[in-house]
């Protein structure tokens, strides 16, 4: 039995019709920043374990993401991207015009290192006070290979109550880092409790 709070879908989110998705559109406040203490990180934001993760469950954190970085969309271009532990992906949208092949290398290197690590990458990058250098000598990586992986924050790991390890990974990439880290746990807050 896991230790961690198991959060469940909340009641009335259907994204049928774009309910939810309309009703978080509309919330222009700044995205709430989330802790900066690794310890704080680490018991709190970093270990967020669902009753289940299917495609259905993708593919309403993925609206629900979408939705609430869609004012920011002719001005921020993000992509969404979320996938299994294998690869596969289950949901991946851009929020508006203007993203660039840059944007899905940064998804896929902030992809790697949370299933390398299986921790988000918000929280490597506050272990590491964002020293790259520090984090490439940590692991023992030449230049070459640390360019696979990246410690800015974006990357989400995604568990599941009574499955071992990291189940899914939730990526966001186009905005300022701490702001990519917390519009996932946002929309997690408004689909899950």
């Amino acid at each position: 039995m896991s230790s961690h709070r198991v959060w469940k879908p909340r009641a009335g989110i259907d994204l049928k019709g774009g309910v939810a998705a309309q009703a978080l559109a509309v919330q222009l406040a700044p995205i709430a920043p989330p802790p900066t203490d690794p310890e704080t990180i680490k018991s709190s934001s970093d270990r967020i374990t669902l009753k289940s993760f299917t495609p259905i469950d993708a593919y309403t954190l993925g609206h629900l993401i979408w939705a609430r970085l869609s004012p920011l969309s002719n001005t921020q271009p993000c992509v969404i991207s979320i996938s299994t532990s294998t690869g596969v992906v289950l949901f991946q949208m851009v929020t508006g015009p203007g993203t660039k092949p840059d944007h899905q290398t940064w998804v896929d290197r902030k992809r790697r290192a949370v299933l390398r690590w299986g921790c988000s990458t918000w929280l490597m990058s506050r272990q590491f006070e964002g020293d790259e250098e520090r984090f490439r000598k940590t692991f023992a990586m030449s230049e070459s290979e640390a360019g696979h992986y990246c410690i800015h924050g974006g990357g989400v790991p995604v568990f599941v109550d009574g499955v071992e390890g990291v189940v899914g990974v939730v990526v966001v990439s186009g905005l300022r880092q701490q702001e990519d880290h917390g519009v996932v746990f946002e929309a997690l807050e408004a689909g899950w409790e």
